[in-house]
């Protein structure tokens, strides 16, 4: 599954910083699939998109987590580095977004190619 961040974030910033995948963005900026990635197109709801056209934020008052682009570190890290990093603990798991560690793997790979 994907992580997000609650309302207990104190916008600091460790996790954008610790995060692989650049799935972690500051509260109002907007988001790119192809940041961080070797995406140059991605298919979203069945329509081609270039991927490095600017997504609206998922939130405006604290960091967020693109959940497209979270794969809890798998491939990379033993655990969730965002987590890791946070120092009150927001950085938690997203029941509402369950993912396999197959699938956390696959998306890592969609993501970076390799």
């Amino acid at each position: 599954m994907a992580l997000r961040i609650t309302d207990a974030c104190i916008n600091c910033g460790a996790c954008e910083v610790a995060c692989p995948n650049t799935a972690i963005y500051e509260g109002g900026v907007d988001w790119q699939w192809s940041q961080g990635t070797q995406l140059q197109t991605v298919e979203v709801e069945g329509k081609i998109l270039n991927a490095a056209l600017p997504q609206d934020p998922y939130t405006h008052d604290t960091f967020y987590i693109v959940m497209g682009k979270c794969t809890e570190c798998v491939g990379f890290h033993e655990e969730p580095q965002c987590a890791a990093v946070c120092p009150v603990d927001c950085c938690v798991l997203d029941l509402d977004h369950q993912e396999t560690p197959e699938a956390l793997l696959a998306k890592k790979k969609f993501l970076h190619g390799c």
